[in-house]
């Protein structure tokens, strides 16, 4: 092994290497196949510049030169078909058979004189001699190049996306310089003592291998990969190493005794000092070309994941989503998709910028994301056609999935500068949707709980206007009922009111009809005095009469205001007056107790009024015709500060089934025709209205006593 030996050899592990990969990663394709190829023939060539830079023997060489060009003319056709095949060019197969029938001839004319007649010794090996016909290798050679790069020019002006400029870049350059060092090889092959050009391919090789790995230029899924990086320079860095270590030994080997520790040493001290640091450059070098910022967009997005788990607006989620992954990843469009509800049957996914874009389950991307549960890269779907502009310029689809089901999908565009996405790229954009799925859920379940509570306090609001709305018109049917009771109560009494004034009347018109004829007689001197006594007489029984309307006209009297000054002891008199005719030949008994230092009252006189007829009433109607006796007292709470009206009844009772029942409406134990049953219940009201508080207390057989509790008037 020579130092002359090391560019070939580079070369033959740079081209092997290239077809390992191939054979692992792509071969089923058939760009990766023809790669695969080329990888394999151009092994071999410089397999031949590595053994004629390290052989002895002329004959040997030549031998293994014309075995060479056996292969090497093979390199023709399979360039043109490969490029052919990569730039999809399909009308080029007319070429290809003229490039193989080309090919044919040069491998017949390889074994004889007129193409390779000799080998000539050089200070770095062995070379081919070219003779008189070798001129067509170069030729044809030189056709192929000019070929292929027009056809990477053009494809180059028809590309539309800088990915796809980028990707022809790296071929451009790494092909055509691989081309050009290889054609610099006539020199030396026509006699000129030039190193040939054509064993440092190594260097364009590296060149297609950065695009390989940072474009994928072969379609294989292989993008860079820093680990990888750094075992091809450590390699390289060895291969360095062990070049040093060649010419410093044949350089010094006459200068430094056998044994010395001083070459040992010194290698140790050149990897501790140059070595190691050169190392950790190239590395740094490495982050820099293959990251361009990744470090500063990791964090971004891994900021923005933290902040849209708390975000409840959806929009909001989705803006900040898109404005980030567009900053910091520098892609030339992000579109996100959320899943609407259904619509006509279809469930619909609507952009989340203005919402005019839509796509439904129907649609060829949807039912393909709805199947996948990792990134697309849409360039390998090339059916997917679509006239709306976020789909149709979209390079990468990620699926938005929770739960298993899709609730959205991120469209993104190329990279600005036209790199490709990497493999870390692509993992931390999936960990980004998945937070940004469980966000978008979260955000529509709280606006969807949000619609429920608004829903819920509207149906509220409604059900609580319908109540209030009810419950005036219960206040006012129930005023209207209180009024009509009332009424229907005064109308009932009227008769007996009318008998009551009937007597005084009747009394005082009999006596004023007696005094007209006396007074029409002579005069008496002694007539004065019975006379006298008559009109006495008539003035008491109009004073009864007054009373009695007084009473009929107070309890009778319809008014609104609950804020008069009311005497209870006063309402209580009213009623048993009004109620005299009722119990006067029934022969109960009426014991009647009043405080007459009761305090007023502030309420309404008339209903309260009622509220005592009822009860009086009540307890006559169960008193009559067992000769018992009713009580009616009031006094004064100064504990509770209420007033106390009560009604004792030596009746029956109220049987202990229906007490429940007696203050609801319309209920009642009378015949039909004899009662509403609503008196209790009015006056249960009546008495709630004014604060107070109606209670009863009965044993069947035992009576009945009612208790009437009214607030005292500040």
């Amino acid at each position: 092994m020579t130092l002359y030996s090391i560019p070939p050899l580079l070369s033959i592990i740079c081209f092997l290497s290239l077809a390992i990969l191939t054979l692992a990663r792509g071969a089923r394709t058939k760009i990766n196949r023809l790669f695969f190829v080329l990888c394999l023939l151009a092994s071999l060539i410089y397999s031949n510049a590595l053994f004629s830079s390290i052989t002895r023997s002329a004959p040997n060489a030549l031998m293994v030169s014309r075995v060479e060009h056996l292969f090497i003319p093979l390199l023709l056709p399979a360039y043109i078909a490969f490029f052919l095949e990569y730039l999809r060019i399909a009308n080029g197969k007319r070429i290809v058979r003229v490039a193989f029938g080309y090919t044919a001839g040069l491998i017949l004319l390889a074994p004889t004189d007129l193409y390779i007649p000799q080998v000539v010794k050089h200070a770095f090996g062995f070379t081919a001699a070219a003779g008189p016909l070798y001129f067509l290798f170069p030729l044809g050679e030189v056709a192929t190049t000019v070929y292929i790069l027009v056809l990477l020019g053009r494809s180059f002006r028809k590309a539309t996306t800088r990915t796809r400029k980028n990707r022809l870049k790296y071929v451009l350059v790494g092909f055509g310089s691989l081309g050009l060092l290889n054609g610099l090889n006539f020199l030396t092959i026509h006699g000129v003592p030039l190193y040939p050009p054509g064993n440092f391919s190594f260097f364009p090789l590296t060149i297609f291998a950065v695009g390989l790995f940072k474009h994928d230029l072969l379609d294989m899924g292989v993008l860079a990969k820093k680990s990888l990086i750094y075992s091809c320079l450590t390699a390289f860095l060895t291969c360095l190493y062990a070049v040093l270590v060649v010419v410093v030994n044949r350089a010094f080997s006459h200068y430094i005794p056998s044994g010395s520790l001083l070459i040992p040493v010194g290698f140790f001290l050149l990897v501790a000092f140059i070595f190691g640091p050169m190392k950790s450059f190239i590395q740094v070098l490495v982050d820099k070309f293959f990251d361009k910022g990744t470090y500063r967009y990791r964090d971004t997005l891994r900021e923005l994941s933290r902040r849209i788990v708390s975000e409840l607006d959806p929009g909001a989620i989705a803006q900040k989503v898109l404005l980030t992954i567009e900053k910091a990843m520098k892609v030339e469009q992000a579109a996100l998709f959320i899943r609407h509800r259904k619509q006509k049957g279809r469930t619909v996914f609507a952009d989340t910028i203005d919402g005019t874009i839509t796509l439904s389950d129907e649609d060829a991307l949807v039912r393909l994301l709805q199947r996948q549960t990792h990134p697309v890269a849409l360039r390998d779907h090339m059916n997917l056609e679509c006239a709306q502009q976020p789909v149709r310029n979209a390079a990468w689809a990620f699926p938005l999935l929770f739960h298993n089901k899709l609730n959205g999908f991120l469209l993104l565009g190329e990279k600005r500068f036209g790199d490709m996405f990497s493999r870390e790229d692509l993992d931390l954009l999936e960990t980004v949707c998945s937070q940004s799925a469980l966000a978008l859920e979260n955000a529509h379940s709280y606006q969807k709980i949000n619609r429920l509570n608004s829903q819920l306090e509207k149906k509220v609001a409604d059900r609580t206007s319908k109540l209030r709305a009810a419950l005036r018109e219960k206040e006012k049917t129930q005023e209207q009922l209180i009024r009509s009771e009332s009424l229907a109560a005064i109308g009932q009494l009227v008769a007996g009111v009318a008998h009551e004034l009937n007597n005084p009347l009747t009394s005082a018109i009999s006596l004023i009809q007696s005094m007209v004829e006396d007074l029409r007689e002579p005069p008496d001197k002694n007539a004065g005095e019975p006379l006298i006594e008559d009109l006495a007489f008539v003035e008491k029984e109009l004073g009864r009469a007054k009373t009695i309307v007084r009473s009929l006209l107070g309890l009778s009297r319809q008014t609104d205001t609950y804020k008069e000054t009311v005497n209870f002891n006063a309402v209580v008199k009213d009623a048993s007056r009004i109620l005299h005719n009722q119990y006067k030949h029934t022969g109960l008994s009426m014991d009647m107790s009043l405080d007459d230092h009761l305090p007023n009252i502030s309420g309404n006189f008339a209903t309260l009024g009622q509220v005592a007829l009822n009860i009086l009433q009540n307890a006559i109607q169960a008193v009559t015709g067992t000769d018992g006796g009713i009580r009616l007292a009031t006094w004064f709470d100064s504990h509770g500060r209420k007033v106390v009206f009560e009604c004792a009844d030596t009746g029956p009772g109220i049987p202990p089934p229906i007490q429940k029942d007696i203050f609801k409406p319309f209920f009642t134990t009378k015949d039909v025709g004899q009662g509403t049953g609503l008196g209790l219940y009015i006056s249960h009201e009546i008495v709630r209205k004014h604060g107070g508080h109606l209670s009863f207390e009965s044993k069947s057989g035992e009576g009945c006593r009612f208790v009437v509790e009214l607030p005292v008037a500040e």
